[in-house]
C-alpha cells in the first residue's frame, strides 16, 4: 500500500454537528436477520425490547435493521450512548432534545429545569420523568408510535442511571417501546414484564449467526472456503459476527484458511490480540501511528486531527479508513464527524505507542476547541492535558461584566461540576468568579468559604494588587450580607467597595450600586435609592454596556413603582427592553427576564390581567432558563391573579411551584419563605379562612416589623409594610372595625412619610371602604385625595370599590371631569368601554398564542418571538396560523386589530 500524503489543501470541516442522534447507516456486507426482526415486531405490542450479548454479536447492526424495518406510521429515537452519558442529568437532557424532533417544543421549562442541577445536590429524576411523561400523554398521536433505541447502554450504566430508565420504563406512555442493546443486562425489574409479556429478550445464543447467516457473509465478501476449512471457522466462530468479519478483514491478504485460529471463541483478550497483531500491524505506519494519537479523543473530524497531529493528512487517512472499515463509526450525516468502535479504542488507547505526547495533543486539542467559541470542550481538554492554569485561564475568559450583567450562573455552575475544587481557588480570578456566581445563585455558604480562599493570596506582591484583592472580597461579602439579611454589613462592605473599586470596573460598581439601591428601598429613603439609580444608569451609559443600563431601568422602575407612579415605572421598563432591541445577548437573559416579570406585575397594577399574564410567564420561563430566583414574582403575581379570579387551586399550585423550584436550587429560605408566605395570607384572606391568616400574619409581623427586625427580601422590599396591610385587612374581615381603622392611618401615615405613595395608596383606599358606611364624608374626602393621584396609573387599589360598591363610585366620580377619571369609569360594571363582541373567541386562545400574539403585538418577527419564548420557529408559526384561525383573520397587522377590538391586547 501506499503512503497516504495529499498535497490539496484540506477544506475545513463544517462546525461541530449535533450527533447524539444519528442512526449509523448498516455496515458493508451487514447480513440481513429477518427472522430476529420479525421477533422483534412482535415484541412492538410490550415495553421492552433487549439485545443482550457479549461484544461483536451484531447487536447494534441488528437494531439499526430493525429500525428501517419498523411497521408504517413508526418514528424512531436513536441514542448511541457512552460513558459521559452515566450522569443522569445528561442522558435526560440528550433524550429530551431527542424527542424534541417528533414534539417541538416539548419540556421548556423541564429542559431549563434540568441545565441548573448541580451534582453535588439531590435531583428528583422521578418526579422531573413524571412530569415530562405527563406532557408527552396529552401530546402523543396514537398514529405515530415510538421506539427509543439506547445503543451500548452498558458504556453509560450505573445504579442511578438504572433506576432513572426503571422509573421511564414503569411509567412508558402508550405507543412507546424501549430498544436497548448493552453487553450486560441492566439491574432492572423485569419480571412483571416477562410475566405480562412486555418483554422480549435476545441474547447471546439468538444472536448467534446460523451456517446459513455465516455462508451468506463468507459469501459476499468473497471468501473461498471448503470442507474442513470452512466447517472448522463455523465451529469455532460460534456464530460471532465480529471473529468472522475480523477474519475477512486480515485474511483478504492472506492465504485461505489462515489467521481463524484467534477469533473462535470470542474471549476479548483473544480478540485485543487479533485486534492488534492481525489488523492493526497490516496498516501502513502512518495509519497506525494516527490510529494511536487519535484514539484518545471521544470524537474527531479531519481539521481536529490536522491541529492535534500537526500534519495535512488526516482527510486521506480518513478515507482510507473508511475504505477499509477500520472500526470507524460515522457520527452526522455529512461524514464528518467520526468516532472509532468502542472496542478497537479501547484497544488503541491501552496497547498504543506514539511519538506525540499526550498532553500535548490535548492541548493542542484544546486550542482547536477554544478558537470555535467550544469553551466546553476546551476546558475538558486542557484538564485532560494536565493543565488547570490553561483551563482556569479559560474560564477566566468569561469576565466580570459577562457574568454580573448576563448572570448566566446556570451555565458557571454546570462547568463548575466538570472543575475539580482544587482548580477553583487556584487563582484569585477564579475565586472571585465563583464567589460571585455562588452569591448570586443563593449559595452563601459555599460562596463565603471560597471567597476566603482570596487570604491565601495575600500579602500581594504589590500594593495595587493587594487592594484590588481586599475590595473584590468586600463586594462580594456586600453580597453575601444582603443575601442573608445583614443590611449594615451589607452597606458597610458594598460602600467601602465602591470608594475603591476604579471607574473602569463596571461589573462590581455595578452590583454595589444595585445592592445599595435596593437597601436604600428596604429602608424607605426612595431619594437615595433614585440617586443610587442614577450613578448605576450614567455608569452604565459611559460604559456602553446594555444589559447593565437594561438592569438599572428594572431597578429605576421599582423605585418609580414604590412611588405609586405605575406609568413612569412601565415606561422605564419599556426602555429597558429597547436596550436589549438589536444587541447580541444571551438566549436566556436575567435581564429582560426581569423585566418581563416586572411588566408583568405592573400589568397587574393597571388590570390588565391578561396582558399580565402572558408577560408574567414569557419572564418565568426566562428566568427559570438562567436559575434567577426572581421568577418569585411572576409566581407570587400569577398566584395573586388567579385568586382575584377565584381559582385558589391554580393560585396556590403557583406558589407551590415557587417554593418547590426554591428548594431543588438549594435557595435559603430567607429569600423566599416570607414572600410566599404573605401571597398564602392574602388568598387564605380572599377565601374567608381567617384562622390561617390570623396564625401567620403576627409571626412575619413579628419578624419584619417586631424588635430587631429582619431585613425585607431582595425581590419584596416593601415587605414589612404589606405585612401591616393585609393585618388591616385581616382586622376587618373579623369585624374589628377599629383595630382596622388605627392600623390602616398609621400605616398611611408611614408610608406617606417615606414617599412610598404605592402603599399609601392602598391604605387610603382600604380606609375608604371601611368608612364608606356610616362615615361617607370622610370616606369621600379620602377618596377626593386618592384620585389626585389617578394619573400616576395604579388602578389595582380601587379594586374593592369597583367591585363591591360600584354605585357609590360613580356618585363620586361624577363631580370630576370624564376626561380625568376615564380610566376608572371604564373598569365600572355597565360602563360604555370597548368589550370583547366573542367571549368564545377569548376563551379558544391558549396562554401560548396569547404569549405569542403579544409578541406579534410588539413587533416581534418570527425568530425573535422563538428565542423569547424557548420554542421552535416551526412551533412559532403553527400558533400564528391558529391564532389567525380562531381570530378570522388573515395577516398579523389583522390579528392584532382584531385582539385589541376583543380586549385581549391594549
Amino acid at each position: 500500500m501506499t503512503v497516504l500524503t495529499s498535497s490539496r489543501s484540506v477544506t475545513p470541516s463544517a462546525p461541530l454537528a449535533d450527533a447524539r442522534f444519528f442512526r449509523p447507516p448498516r455496515p458493508a456486507g451487514h447480513v440481513p436477520r429477518p427472522r430476529l426482526c420479525e421477533r422483534l415486531a412482535d415484541g412492538l405490542e410490550g415495553r421492552l425490547l433487549m439485545l443482550s450479548a457479549p461484544a461483536g454479536f451484531g447487536k447494534s447492526s441488528l437494531a439499526i435493521e430493525f429500525c428501517e424495518s419498523l411497521p408504517h406510521g413508526w418514528h424512531s429515537l436513536w441514542l448511541s450512548l457512552s460513558r459521559r452519558d452515566s450522569d443522569p442529568g445528561r442522558f435526560l437532557e440528550r433524550l429530551l432534545d431527542g424527542l424534541r424532533q417528533f414534539y417541538p417544543g416539548l419540556g421548556d421549562e423541564a429542559m431549563g429545569h434540568l441545565k441548573m442541577r448541580q451534582r453535588h445536590q439531590p435531583f428528583a429524576f422521578e418526579q422531573w420523568l413524571d412530569g415530562l411523561l405527563d406532557e408527552v400523554a396529552e401530546r402523543f398521536d396514537a398514529n405515530q408510535p415510538l421506539l427509543l433505541v439506547l445503543d451500548d447502554y452498558h458504556l453509560a450504566q450505573n445504579a442511578v442511571l438504572d433506576r432513572c430508565l426503571q422509573f421511564l420504563l414503569n411509567h412508558l406512555p402508550d405507543g412507546w417501546v424501549l430498544l436497548v442493546t448493552s453487553r450486560q443486562r441492566p439491574d432492572w425489574h423485569l419480571a412483571r414484564l416477562r410475566l405480562s409479556r412486555h418483554l422480549l429478550e435476545l441474547n447471546e445464543q439468538d444472536l448467534r449467526l446460523t451456517e446459513d447467516e455465516c455462508l451468506a457473509l463468507l459469501s459476499s465478501q468473497g471468501a473461498r472456503l471448503e470442507g474442513e476449512e470452512l466447517e472448522g471457522l463455523l465451529q469455532r466462530s460460534e456464530g460471532w459476527v465480529a471473529g468472522l468479519r475480523l477474519w475477512l478483514l486480515s485474511g483478504q491478504d492472506a492465504p485461505a484458511g489462515t489467521g481463524t485460529g484467534q477469533v473462535a471463541r470470542g474471549d476479548e483478550s483473544l480478540i485485543r490480540e487479533y485486534l492488534l497483531e492481525e489488523v492493526i500491524e497490516r496498516q501502513p505506519p502512518e495509519v497506525q501511528a494516527f490510529l494511536f494519537e487519535t484514539a484518545r479523543f471521544e470524537r474527531f473530524c479531519a481539521e481536529l486531527c490536522d491541529a492535534v497531529r500537526e500534519s495535512h493528512d488526516s482527510a486521506a487517512i480518513l478515507r482510507h479508513l473508511q475504505a477499509h472499515q477500520m472500526f470507524l463509526v460515522p457520527l452526522d450525516e455529512q461524514g464528518q464527524w467520526f468516532r472509532y468502535h468502542h472496542l478497537f479504542s479501547d484497544l488503541l488507547r491501552t496497547r498504543g505507542t506514539t511519538s506525540l505526547a499526550p498532553s500535548g495533543m490535548h492541548l493542542r486539542a484544546c486550542r482547536w476547541f477554544s478558537a470555535r467559541g467550544l469553551l466546553d470542550e476546551a476546558v475538558e481538554q486542557a484538564l485532560r492535558a494536565g493543565q488547570p492554569d490553561v483551563a482556569a485561564s479559560l474560564v477566566q475568559n468569561l469576565s466580570e461584566e459577562q457574568l454580573l450583567a448576563n448572570q448566566n450562573i446556570a451555565m458557571l455552575l454546570r462547568w463548575k461540576m466538570d472543575l475539580p475544587d482544587s482548580l477553583l481557588s487556584s487563582t484569585p480570578r477564579l475565586i472571585v468568579l465563583y464567589s460571585l456566581a455562588l452569591g448570586l445563585a443563593c449559595q452563601l455558604d459555599a460562596a463565603e468559604e471560597l471567597a476566603g480562599n482570596l487570604a491565601r493570596f495575600l500579602p500581594a506582591p504589590d500594593a495595587a494588587q493587594q487592594r484590588s484583592l481586599l475590595v473584590q472580597w468586600q463586594a462580594i461579602s456586600g453580597l453575601i450580607a444582603r443575601g442573608r439579611g445583614d443590611i449594615e454589613r451589607a452597606e458597610h462592605f458594598c460602600t467601602e467597595a465602591l470608594t475603591a473599586l476604579s471607574p473602569e470596573n463596571y461589573g462590581q460598581r455595578h452590583l454595589c450600586l444595585s445592592l445599595l439601591g435596593n437597601l436604600a428601598l428596604v429602608r424607605g429613603d426612595l431619594w437615595r435609592a433614585r440617586g443610587l439609580n442614577r450613578d448605576a444608569l450614567e455608569m452604565a451609559q459611559r460604559g456602553a454596556n446594555p444589559l447593565f443600563e437594561s438592569l438599572v431601568h428594572y431597578d429605576r422602575a421599582r423605585v418609580l413603582q414604590a412611588r405609586g407612579e405605575t406609568l413612569r415605572a412601565q415606561a422605564e421598563v419599556q426602555q429597558g427592553l429597547e436596550c436589549l432591541r438589536g444587541v447580541d445577548v444571551p438566549r436566556a437573559c436575567v435581564a429582560r427576564a426581569r423585566l418581563m416579570l416586572y411588566q408583568g406585575f405592573l400589568l397587574c397594577m393597571r388590570m390588565q390581567n391578561q396582558a399580565a399574564r402572558v408577560s408574567l410567564q414569557a419572564g418565568i420561563a426566562e428566568a427559570r432558563a438562567c436559575r434567577d430566583i426572581s421568577l418569585l414574582i411572576g409566581h407570587c403575581a400569577l398566584a395573586a391573579l388567579e385568586g382575584r379570579e377565584g381559582r385558589f387551586a391554580a393560585a396556590f399550585a403557583q406558589l407551590a411551584e415557587a417554593e418547590r423550584l426554591m428548594h431543588i436550587w438549594d435557595v435559603p429560605p430567607v429569600y423566599y419563605l416570607a414572600m410566599i408566605t404573605l401571597s398564602k395570607c392574602e388568598l387564605w384572606l380572599a377565601q374567608g379562612q381567617l384562622e390561617l391568616a390570623e396564625a401567620w400574619l403576627p409571626r412575619l409581623a413579628e419578624t419584619y416589623a417586631g424588635e430587631g427586625a429582619a431585613a425585607a427580601p431582595e425581590f419584596h422590599p416593601l415587605l414589612p409594610l404589606c405585612i401591616e396591610q393585609q393585618s388591616a385587612a385581616l382586622a376587618r374581615a373579623q369585624g374589628k372595625a377599629a383595630e382596622a381603622e388605627a392600623r390602616l392611618r398609621a400605616l398611611l401615615e408611614k408610608a406617606e412619610g417615606q414617599g412610598i405613595m404605592h402603599v399609601a395608596l392602598g391604605a387610603r383606599l382600604q380606609l375608604v371602604s371601611l368608612l364608606r358606611a356610616g362615615r361617607e364624608r370622610e370616606a369621600a374626602a379620602l377618596l377626593e385625595r386618592a384620585l389626585e393621584s389617578l394619573e400616576s396609573g395604579s388602578l389595582l387599589p380601587y379594586r374593592e370599590l369597583l367591585e363591591q360598591h360600584p354605585q357609590w363610585l360613580r356618585e363620586q366620580l361624577a363631580t370630576h371631569s370624564p376626561d380625568n377619571v376615564r380610566e376608572l369609569l371604564e373598569l365600572l360594571p355597565g360602563a360604555d368601554v370597548v368589550m370583547p363582541v366573542d367571549a368564545g373567541a377569548a376563551e379558544a386562545l391558549s396562554s401560548r398564542e396569547l404569549a405569542v400574539l403579544q409578541l406579534i403585538a410588539q413587533g416581534c418577527s418570527n425568530q425573535e418571538i422563538s428565542d423569547r419564548l424557548f420554542i421552535s420557529l416551526h412551533t412559532v408559526k403553527s400558533h400564528a396560523r391558529h391564532i389567525n384561525s380562531k381570530l378570522g383573520v388573515e395577516r398579523r397587522t389583522q390579528a392584532v386589530a382584531r385582539a385589541k377590538a376583543l380586549g385581549l391586547l391594549r
